[in-house]
């Protein structure tokens, strides 16, 4: 298969060259690689907006971030639990061969194996029947008001394809078994994959033979990861790449006012926490035996007083965060900007809660966190364990590639971690449900890395997906999110706010789920 492998790259590597001469290219940068191309793997914002300019869904994301037909063309409701789907004719995948229905039932199987993470997104559907070639039925367990939303990320794989190479199992990344789709690619997208190097580039090339009309001019696009923050800048001053989509906080001010350069700015609908693991009966790797601190809510709401969120958003994010208390970010449906104040730094009143519940000279425990994937996060977690000795717990901060960091996370390996979640459906339900939700075979807690298991939680994330008068739902979103907010389930820091540098030619869409498109951009 790397033979195999070897050869595909040097054929796309030689079309690409061909097409350098009239071609339009698009130098891209940001922190960090992707994990995978299989796109039903990890729920992974960097890989999935990778995968979205090769792969597509029934649907998709329009200008305006509302669903759109995509591989299906239209869709009626035969009764609140059926959805008839007619697909799109003519359809072809990269490697020429026809989407039919085959490959939506095959792919609906894949996405929703256990090793994957992707199995939200298809959540609430019962079965996919085929009717014809080109009409499936969605059968679903009950009405789902978010269905077209979720089917966004719901990609479609050709199944003839995936048999072939061996590849009709969703990779296991939590064991690092890798197959032919960890690799390779091969959609009905925008692009063609040409090759993908990890920790130096991802190189594509527009598909000529795509069923849409492309609204931008990219023929080329190479997506580089670059750790370095003064690196990434540097290279786009120097104008080795044309955008670069997490400009670091602390060069903002200077690029803003730098003619050579334009800048986009917008929130990002993404929310970076500290979770705990409130599980295991022995907290593992502290210095507590034989019983957990972070089972006692007096120990969740010292962490939680002790955090400056103000200091955090001052000195580290150079003002562009938004501090925290509740665990979804504006801008999503059920967010609440009344409900979303955090607490006041308290050292004082920190100290007497840890005291109260049996840890008067605190305790130590490790923390992982990422430093390659949100804004400054290595700095945060630094910034974290400073506040958090001065209440006497002791932090031992491990900072890894998020590659390395996701792996531990789905070992449960950490009992206290960084991470962020992204709410690409721009709904309160896709965060409670990847992260409040009790982690199970159908796909609910596909975020849920530290065995979170509150029954009250549960009950209101189903309630949620199933209901569909909006005031009604809403008015369960609200109860939910106090429930996590006031239990302190979680150590919420802060809503991301996420600038876009390119050169002035480049013309795109700033987009508030960190999703660059290639098909909504121009170039001179």
């Amino acid at each position: 298969m790397r033979a195999r492998h070897g050869v595909l790259t040097a054929l796309a590597c030689g079309l690409f060259a061909a097409l350098s001469a009239s071609a339009a290219p698009l130098r891209w940068a940001a922190q960090n690689d992707i994990l995978t191309l299989d796109p039903h793997s990890q729920n992974h914002t960097t890989s999935l907006t990778i995968a979205a300019q090769v792969y597509e869904g029934l649907t998709r994301r329009g200008e305006n971030y509302q669903p759109e037909p995509a591989l299906a063309t239209r869709w009626s409701y035969v009764s609140p639990t059926q959805v008839r789907f007619e697909l799109r004719r003519g359809v072809k995948f990269h490697d020429g061969s026809p989407f039919t229905a085959d490959d939506v039932v095959f792919s609906f199987a894949r996405i929703r194996e256990p090793q994957g993470a992707m199995q939200a997104y298809v959540s609430g559907i019962r079965e996919i029947r085929k009717l014809g070639d080109y009409t499936v039925d969605l059968m679903l367990e009950a009405p789902a008001p978010l269905l077209l939303q979720n089917l966004v990320n719901f990609a479609i794989l050709s199944r003839a394809w995936a048999v072939r190479n061996h590849a009709s199992h969703v990779e296991d990344f939590k064991a690092k078994e890798e197959n032919y789709a960890s690799r390779n690619a091969n959609g009905t997208g925008p692009y063609r994959l040409v090759s993908w190097q990890p920790d130096q580039a991802v190189q594509m090339v527009i598909n000529k033979d795509w069923w849409d009309s492309n609204k931008g001019n990219i023929t080329e696009l190479t997506y580089l990861p670059i750790k370095s923050a003064p690196t990434r800048v540097a290279a786009l001053l120097s104008g080795d790449v044309d955008l670069v989509t997490d400009v670091p906080p602390q060069d903002y001010q200077r690029l803003k006012t730098d003619k050579r350069l334009k800048l986009m700015e917008g929130a990002e609908v993404r929310t970076v926490f500290f979770a705990m693991d409130q599980s295991s009966e022995e907290l593992r790797d502290s210095s507590v035996k034989g019983r957990n601190p972070f089972k006692d809510k007096r120990v969740r709401e010292a962490l939680n007083l002790a955090l400056d969120r103000e200091a955090i958003k001052r000195s580290i994010m150079r003002g562009l965060s938004v501090p925290a208390a509740l665990m979804v970010p504006p801008g999503v449906t059920g967010y609440d900007a009344a409900l979303d104040t955090p607490l006041k730094l308290d050292a004082d009143k920190a100290r007497k809660l840890l005291a109260e519940a049996g840890y008067p000279q605190g305790f130590e425990l490790p923390l992982r966190c990422p430093n390659n994937r949100y804004v400054n996060d290595e700095q945060i977690c630094q910034a974290a364990v400073a506040m958090w000795a001065r209440i006497g717990v002791r932090v031992r901060l491990n900072a890894q590639p998020m590659s390395l960091h996701i792996q531990a996370l789905e070992r449960y390996e950490s009992p206290f971690y960084l991470i962020g979640i992204s709410m690409p459906t721009y709904d309160a339900h896709q965060g409670l449900q990847a992260w409040g939700h009790s982690r199970d075979a159908r796909g609910n807690g596909g975020q849920n890395f530290n065995r979170l298991a509150d029954a009250a939680l549960d009950t209101f994330v189903e309630r949620i997906q199933f209901e569909p008068d909006a005031s009604a739902r809403n008015a369960l979103i609200r109860e939910a999110l106090l429930r996590v907010r006031d239990e302190f389930l979680f150590i919420p820091v802060h809503h991301q706010i996420r600038p876009w540098a390119m050169k002035p030619g480049v013309n795109t869409l700033h987009r508030s789920n960190d999703t660059f498109e290639a098909r909504f951009t121009t170039l001179p």
